[in-house]
């Protein structure tokens, strides 16, 4: 007979399975099969092995194919590609882009002293220097009104607050793969194929450089609103070498994110991927990638395991009901915060995932039945049993001396944002004290649930596999904090759940259980099952 597979054997099992797979499709992707006949017809060989002149070229036009004139922003004439550089050029604006149009930038890189539109063996790429995007709402000073946009700037928003607006992309990244690199024609990779461009030379296929626009180093921060009256914006040009292999992965990722546009992403949401990449070399990518993994398989147990603790759970007893009210609170202010930042859908739905289930518990934790009369809802609340009382008692005395901490420091910080600190709206001012409220002092509302440790003098009712799945994502959370840029009260969180999960453990060592004594639903753990007599 087969043992039965536990479920979470099963999800670990496909877990080793993904990442295995993903290991080989990197591999795939960094690694390229190189011709191993040089002399052979089948190998593509390249065109910078025979050391020609080159030269860059950057226009600018309204049409991609550069129809309707082109202006030239950008000339470097001896352009050596083993050269890293970063230019600053100003470019004037045409009306029609000015006018919430688009405009492109066209990068040839040709043989020197020949124009790049008569050159044969040039090579050129087309990409956008402007995008849309809705305008950032003006924050003011809630108190003294400072910081009023402009008249202008005000109709147009109040106008049409709802439509994106141009935005000028103010960096271009350009990348030409340096190494001397010869393909085979029977192994080409798909992804680099359609930016190859090859001629006869003889018997021999020679490739042209391969050129590269590295779009996803345009992050959002970069972007600029562009209005009627901007005639001329910065563009920051920056050229550098790629390998192979970088080149090949690069194509892979902003296809990806092409692809997630195309289903509806927006700017911002695109941006939230970018910052992975952009922000990080390859081999912190490359543990960005497990550590994210793992985070996910963690996450994933720990949800299965308290949603199952949740589910049996009968009786309170031992657990801080107002811990699990808090809980409830804060996760939905931490979701309408998101929501009120316009945050991306990877971050605002799990948000909003949590708040449901958090309110759910919520219903449990006190006894909540609710009875429809047609469309009017009664809400029911179940009584507590002694024990459960017993544990109330201790968790109303542990709020009762946080509060006094609290509140006042809470208010403090909400008044002095009110004062210093400009926002959108009163309800962002409202959102944003909640929220610091919630990041700063949230680990305080842990504390009762220590505080009833202390008093019962026992652990065993608390979820310990849910605990301990959390755990290990907090300190991958502590990973993610040195990784990931994020706000610094985020940060802050992160450390502060290490120190109370540090807590339980020590409370957890103080307070080990009895399995002997009878629990919540009457079973004993270390009874003995009954043995058959039997003579000697």
């Amino acid at each position: 007979m087969f043992q039965k597979t536990s479920f979470t054997t099963l999800i670990v099992g496909v877990f080793v399975v993904y990442v295995l797979h993903t290991c080989w499709v990197m591999y795939g992707i960094v690694y390229t099969k190189p011709c191993e006949k040089p002399k052979s017809e089948n190998c593509i060989i390249p065109y910078l092995a025979e050391k020609p002149r080159l030269q860059l070229s950057i226009y600018t036009a309204l049409k991609p194919n550069g129809e309707g004139g082109h202006n030239l922003i950008l000339k470097v004439d001896d352009f050596d590609i083993h050269s890293r550089f970063e230019r600053n050029v100003n470019v004037s604006l045409p009306k029609k882009t000015r006018n919430n149009g688009t405009l492109y930038t066209l990068v040839f890189v040709h043989q020197a002293g020949v124009s790049p539109w008569q050159d044969n063996r040039q090579v050129h790429l087309v990409a956008q220097l402007t995008t849309y995007m809705l305008p950032k709402p003006p924050e003011v000073s809630l108190i003294s009104g400072q910081d009023t946009p402009q008249p202008e700037q005000q109709k147009s928003a109040s106008n049409a607050p709802d439509r994106p607006v141009s935005h000028w992309r103010s960096r271009l990244t350009v990348n030409v793969m340096a190494e001397e690199f010869m393909f085979d024609r029977e192994a080409l990779p798909s992804d680099v194929h359609r930016y190859l461009r090859v001629f006869q030379s003889g018997k021999k296929m020679t490739y042209l450089p391969l050129l590269f626009i590295d779009e996803l180093s345009n992050r959002v921060k970069d972007l600029m609103e562009i209005n009627s009256s901007t005639t001329e914006l910065p563009l920051t040009v920056s050229y550098d070498t790629i390998s192979l292999g970088k080149l090949r992965f690069w194509i892979h990722m902003q296809d990806a994110v092409y692809s997630l546009q195309q289903f509806g992403f927006t700017e911002k949401d695109a941006d939230e991927i970018k910052g992975i990449f952009v922000d990080t070399n390859l081999y912190f990518l490359a543990l960005t990638f497990f550590v994210a993994a793992f985070h996910l398989l963690f996450d994933f147990l720990a949800f299965k395991n308290d949603i199952s603790f949740w589910k049996k759970k009968k009786s309170m007893v031992g657990m801080s009901s107002k811990a699990v009210l808090w809980r409830c609170f804060s996760t939905i202010v931490i979701f309408l915060y998101l929501l009120d930042e316009q945050t991306s859908l990877l971050v605002l739905v799990p948000a909003g995932i949590g708040s449901i289930i958090e309110v759910w518990k919520v219903k449990k934790a006190f006894k909540i039945q609710v009875v429809w009369n047609g469309v009017k809802p009664t809400f029911l609340f179940g009584k507590s049993d002694e024990s459960e009382r017993r544990t109330e008692e201790y968790d109303t005395l542990a709020m009762k001396y946080l509060s006094y901490l609290l509140y006042p420091m809470c208010i403090g910080g909400a008044v002095y944002s009110l004062i210093y600190v400009k926002y959108k709206s009163w309800y962002s001012w409202l959102i944003n004290s909640l929220v610091n409220g919630v990041y700063a002092f949230g680990f305080l509302f842990m504390l009762p649930q220590l505080f009833v440790n202390y008093k019962l003098k026992s652990v065993a009712h608390l979820p310990w596999k849910a605990f301990m799945y959390k755990a290990f994502n907090t300190f991958i959370d502590d990973v993610f904090a040195f990784i990931i840029t994020m706000p610094t009260s985020h940060r802050l969180a992160c450390f502060r759940d290490d120190v109370v999960f540090l807590i339980y453990l020590y409370q957890r060592w103080l307070y080990p259980v009895d399995k002997s004594r009878v629990n919540e639903y009457g079973v004993s753990f270390d009874k003995k099952p009954k043995e058959k007599t039997h003579k000697d």
